[in-house]
């Protein structure tokens, strides 16, 4: 294996992670804007290092040059999309879950208990 197709696939791999990573943010996280955020990392880095590692799969060719393409649409529109979701959700009524809304699973310890 040449040096490049390593680079790609050490790309790739750490592209699956993050996206992975989002997965599972996604469902573990508690509320909608937790959500949201771990889905645009997701988004955000899980697409730039795979489109990263596509892009030295194809070398220089036209394939290339069109994932470099898709790749600035997406980090153009995704953070935009993003804020207007959760925009909509904060003029909707949906409440960030503060940390003092968190059920208690333990009793609390402390002078203050």
């Amino acid at each position: 294996m040449s040096p490049s197709e390593w680079l790609a696939g050490l790309f790739l791999v750490a592209g699956g992670f993050f996206v992975l990573v989002g997965g599972v943010g996604m469902l573990r996280m508690p509320d909608l804007y937790t959500r949201m955020h771990a889905t645009s990392v997701t988004e955000t880095m899980g697409t730039l290092l795979v489109m990263i590692g596509l892009m030295i799969v194809a070398g220089w060719t036209l394939a290339s040059f069109k994932l470099f393409a898709i790749l600035l649409f997406l980090l153009f529109t995704g953070p935009v999309a993003s804020y207007a979701v959760a925009n909509t959700a904060l003029i909707a009524g949906v409440k960030p879950r503060l940390h003092n809304d968190a059920p208690l699973t333990e009793a609390p310890e402390g002078p203050h208990a």
